[in-house]
């Protein structure tokens, strides 16, 4: 079975101007039932967890900032959204759903979050449409519980993740992981524990060869317990922000690479979108979806 987190908050507080590549968290999930892949018992609604976890990995001074509006205007334009009260509503409640995916993906080997993948936020600050960091802080939960011993993130955001890579620095129970576009945002990137920076232009043969050569290489030497995957769609070709060049099919496959190397490894895997900026929204939302038909493909 899937285990699927979804709130209709993760889509409506955002500013009109913001609105059109926060359409998918709306279409995925309809889709994802229109077509049989999912049912309505898959999916489960996030509540916001107990600030103790968010602390975990955010500093209390930028969480209580955060949670009242009072960032500074140099702060609030690196996140890229103006504040509101449903804004914060709406990050608190994906990093819970991280947090429940991980407890689920315990149970039923994966767990999926519509939303998800905030990659880009720093313990003390956000950046890049991220305010609060929903893998690290599902990570943090899981260490802190006894849960897991080791834990590997496979970030595949065509974005580096730096905010998640700064967090860990200093914590050897978890491996960062990143492939993504060496010319890409950010400018200044972090060191993830391993860091493979792609030329523009990468396409399907390269980019898959190199994920095939790497991952089961690092489930041999990190031999993680849990595993969190960021399954961006920003890679796709059609992407306005990505500049690779993968295809659809070749963005299935990777998703399938990994997914079926967890199943295969008896890993439990949390699964967050990421991002996805194409020009026609059908192309996001199928790119998506495709994640979701390789994990109910492989989780029956």
């Amino acid at each position: 079975m899937l285990s699927i987190a979804f709130a209709p908050i993760y889509a409506h507080p955002l500013p009109v101007a913001h609105r059109f590549p926060m359409l998918k968290y709306e279409l995925l999930p309809e889709q994802l039932l229109r077509e049989g892949t999912a049912a309505p018992a898959d999916f489960f609604v996030p509540t916001a967890p107990p600030a103790a976890d968010v602390l975990r990995v955010h500093d209390a001074g930028y969480f209580e900032r955060l949670r009242r509006g009072q960032l500074t205007r140099p702060e609030e334009r690196a996140t890229g959204f103006p504040w509101s009260a449903a804004l914060f509503e709406r990050e608190i409640t994906i990093l819970g759903g991280t947090i429940e995916c991980a407890r689920r993906a315990l149970a039923h080997g994966v767990a999926l979050n519509i939303a998800g993948g905030t990659h880009h936020a720093f313990r003390d600050r956000g950046e890049g449409f991220c305010l609060l960091n929903d893998q690290a802080a599902a990570a943090a939960w899981l260490l802190a519980n006894g849960l897991a011993q080791k834990i590997l993130i496979v970030d595949l955001d065509v974005h580096q993740g730096n905010g998640t890579a700064a967090i860990f620095r200093a914590e050897p129970r978890v491996f960062t992981f990143s492939v993504h576009g060496a010319r890409n945002y950010p400018a200044r990137k972090e060191a993830s524990d391993l860091d493979l920076p792609l030329p523009d232009g990468t396409a399907d043969a390269e980019y898959l060869a190199l994920l095939a050569e790497t991952l089961p290489r690092l489930l041999a030497e990190v031999r993680p317990d849990f595993v969190f995957y960021l399954a961006g769609v920003d890679v796709l070709a059609t992407d306005k922000l990505g500049h690779l060049a993968l295809s659809r099919d070749g963005c299935r496959r990777r998703d399938e690479l990994v997914l079926s190397l967890c199943h295969r490894h008896g890993l439990p895997v949390v699964v967050c979108m990421g991002g996805g900026y194409s020009e026609r929204i059908a192309d996001i939302v199928e790119a998506h979806a495709n994640t979701f038909r390789v994990a109910a493909a492989l989780y029956q």
